[in-house]
C-alpha cells in the first residue's frame, strides 16, 4: 500500500502584495504545498518572505532570471509579478519543465497570452490563471443553482462590480495599476475576473460585444478648491476629503491592505514618510493616471443569452450584484450582503439563502484556486482546473474585444478578433 503524496515544492516569482498572499495560503495547506524558493528584486519584501518560510539563503533570487538558470529546484512555481511582466517568466518556466500558477491577467497583450498558452500546450504542464471568481463560495453557489435548473434556461444576465471609492484611487488612481503604459486597460487588470465568470456562467461561446467607458471623475479639472499636490502640503480640504491619504495610509489600519502597500516597515513615521515621497500620498485628482473609472459591457451568446458588465468606481460597500433571469424564474446575488434570492414564476414563491462568510482572499476563492491546483499538480490530474491556458485565453480574448470595442466606438465580432494576430 502506497503512503501518503509528498506535498508540491513551490517557488514564488514576485514577493509583494499577491506573492505574499500566495506564499501565505500554500503555508496553510502543508498536506498539498510548501515554498522552498523566491524571486524578488526588492530586498525588503524578498527577505521578508523568506523570513516568513524559513529559506535559506540559497533558495532566495534577486530575479527570475537567477531562479530558472541550472537544473529545475522544485515542482511548480508561482508567477505574481507586475502585468506586463508576466510573458517572459512564464513561458520560462513552462519551456523549464514547472508547473505553473498565473496570476491574472495571463499577459497585457492578445499576443503574449496566446504564447503563454501556446508554451503551456507544449510543455504539457498543470497550469491554472488566478480567475478566483469561479472558485468562490457564493459564486460556485449560484452556478450550482444555475445548472440545476432552478431558474431555467439563462435568457439574460446583469453583473455589477462595484469598486470601493477607495480602491479606486488606491489602485486606479495612485497606484500600480493607473496607467495603461505601465500596466493594462481596467477591464483587464480589473475585471477579466468578471467577464470569465459570466462566460463560464453562460457556458457557450461569446459571439460579439460592446463597451462604453471613460475616465470621468479622476482629473485635475475636478479637484476640489485649493487643493494641494498632496495629501500632506497643507491641504485645506484634506480632513473632510473622502480619498485623503492621511486617513487612509497613517491614521487607519496600517497592517491590513490597502494601507499595508505603502510601507514595508507599518509604524506611523514609515507610512507618514512614505505617502510624504511617494505615489500614495498624491491628490486623487492630480495624478497621471488614465484608466476608466467606469465602464459598461455588452455581449450576445451563442444560443441567444445576453449579458452586461457594469465596472463603476462609485460604490461604498463594493462586492459584486448579479442577476439572473431565466425562462422560470429570476435570481439576485449580492456578494456584500451574502444573499441569494430566487424567485419562481409558476408557484410565486421568492427564497432567500444566506450564505456563510469564507476566510481568505476573494470568499475562499484564491484559497481554492490554490488548493485545486496543487491536487491537479500532485494528483498528475489537469481536471481538476477550471481555469486551465486555454479557458483563459478564451476569457482574454473576449476581454481585448470588448477594450476593442470601446476604444474604437463599435460592435467586435469575437470570431472576426480571434484571427488576429
Amino acid at each position: 500500500m502506497s503512503g501518503p503524496k509528498a506535498p508540491v515544492s513551490v517557488a514564488v516569482i514576485g514577493a509583494v502584495q499577491r506573492g505574499w498572499g500566495f506564499g501565505y495560503w500554500i503555508g496553510e495547506q502543508p498536506h498539498l504545498g510548501k515554498i522552498v524558493g523566491v524571486a524578488e528584486p526588492r530586498a525588503e519584501y524578498r527577505d521578508k518572505f523568506a523570513k516568513a518560510h524559513n529559506l535559506p539563503a540559497e533558495a532566495v533570487f534577486e530575479s527570475w532570471e537567477k531562479f530558472l538558470e541550472g537544473p529545475k529546484r522544485c515542482d511548480a512555481v508561482v508567477v505574481s509579478t507586475m502585468d506586463q511582466a508576466h510573458l517572459a517568466p512564464a513561458v520560462a518556466a513552462l519551456e523549464k519543465g514547472y508547473h505553473l500558477l498565473l496570476e491574472k491577467p495571463m499577459s497585457t497583450t492578445l499576443a503574449e497570452c496566446r504564447l503563454i498558452e501556446a508554451a503551456q500546450r507544449k510543455s504539457g504542464a498543470i497550469m491554472a490563471v488566478c480567475h478566483s471568481m469561479r472558485y468562490h463560495s457564493g459564486f460556485s453557489k449560484v452556478k450550482e443553482l444555475l445548472d440545476k435548473g432552478t431558474i431555467g434556461r439563462l435568457v439574460t444576465m446583469d453583473q455589477i462590480e462595484q469598486v470601493n471609492y477607495w480602491h479606486q484611487a488606491h489602485s486606479f488612481v495612485r497606484g500600480n495599476w493607473r496607467r495603461l503604459d505601465q500596466s493594462s486597460p481596467m477591464l483587464l487588470a480589473k475585471s477579466c475576473h468578471d467577464l470569465d465568470y459570466i462566460s463560464h456562467l453562460v457556458g457557450k461561446p461569446c459571439l460579439r460585444v460592446g463597451s462604453m467607458g471613460t475616465l470621468s471623475y479622476f482629473k485635475p479639472e475636478n479637484a476640489p478648491a485649493g487643493a494641494t499636490a498632496r495629501c500632506t502640503d497643507g491641504c485645506p480640504v484634506e480632513s473632510s476629503c473622502a480619498y485623503s491619504a492621511l486617513k487612509i495610509y497613517v491614521h487607519g489600519n496600517r497592517n491590513d491592505w490597502p494601507g499595508s502597500v505603502v510601507s514595508v516597515d507599518h509604524s506611523k513615521e514609515a507610512h507618514l514618510k512614505a505617502i510624504q515621497e511617494g505615489p500614495y500620498g498624491r491628490c486623487a485628482w492630480k495624478c497621471d493616471n488614465d484608466v476608466v473609472d467606469h465602464q459598461v459591457v455588452m455581449m450576445e451568446f451563442e444560443g441567444g443569452c445576453t449579458a452586461t458588465f457594469t465596472m463603476t468606481a462609485f460604490t461604498k460597500d463594493g462586492g459584486r450584484t448579479l442577476r439572473l433571469n431565466g425562462t422560470e424564474g429570476e435570481l439576485h446575488y449580492s456578494e456584500h450582503e451574502e444573499t441569494i434570492t430566487i424567485k419562481r414564476f409558476a408557484d410565486n414563491n421568492t427564497e432567500t439563502l444566506k450564505l456563510g462568510r469564507e476566510s481568505g482572499g476573494h470568499g475562499g476563492g484564491d484559497t481554492r484556486v490554490i488548493a485545486g491546483w496543487l491536487t491537479a499538480v500532485r494528483d498528475k490530474n489537469p481536471a481538476l482546473i477550471l481555469t486551465d491556458a486555454q479557458e483563459s485565453l478564451k476569457t482574454h480574448t473576449l476581454v481585448f474585444a470588448a477594450e476593442t470595442a470601446r476604444l474604437e466606438k463599435r460592435m467586435v465580432d469575437i470570431a472576426e478578433f480571434s484571427k488576429g494576430s
